[in-house]
């Protein structure tokens, strides 16, 4: 008897981790590059710049190269950040479109995601990406640009953010 809640009590962990996931990657090989058009504008604001620049000087700190940012990443990111806040969630849905995408757009070789939800600043978003291993995984990640998108759900007041990392 016991031996079966404790399996259905690791079955339940596990499904719930699955589920609760913020840090997702994609690799593709070979992919054409010409189905859909390259977003080049983008409009940063003021916490987005600063959570890149703290990324970036994190990475630098630990021998790495700093990342490139790309508008066109940030716009993704951004439709991830609109999908979640009409739909009241935090999660990876679609993430395998958007990473196609990248692909595609830019000749990506491999893409990364992170997501967070109800962080107020950059600091406190960056410190919790990395204290947790899978998003510190994907900071840390052999990538060579990047984006982000950090919008507010104009009912609660909260700030969702996507982060999505590319090796191109």
């Amino acid at each position: 008897m016991k031996t079966n809640i404790l399996r259905i009590a690791l079955l339940a962990v596990v499904i719930f981790t699955m589920n609760s996931c913020s840090s997702d990657s994609s690799e593709v090989a070979d992919t054409n590059t010409n189905l859909t058009s390259k977003v080049v504008d983008y409009d940063y604001n003021e916490m987005e710049v600063t959570t890149m620049d703290l990324i970036n000087k994190y990475r630098v700190s630990v021998g790495l190269n700093p990342l490139e940012r790309i508008n066109h990443i940030s716009f993704k990111s951004e439709e991830h950040d609109e999908y979640m806040i009409s739909n009241k969630v935090v999660n990876h849905n679609d993430f395998v479109a958007r990473s196609e995408n990248i692909i595609k757009v830019l000749g990506a070789k491999k893409v990364g995601e992170n997501v967070a939800y109800n962080f107020n600043t950059a600091e406190s978003v960056v410190a919790a990406w990395l204290n947790s291993p899978a998003h510190k995984e994907n900071i840390v990640g052999n990538y060579t640009h990047f984006g982000i998108a950090i919008k507010m759900d104009p009912d609660t007041g909260k700030k969702y953010y996507t982060n999505i990392f590319a090796k191109i």
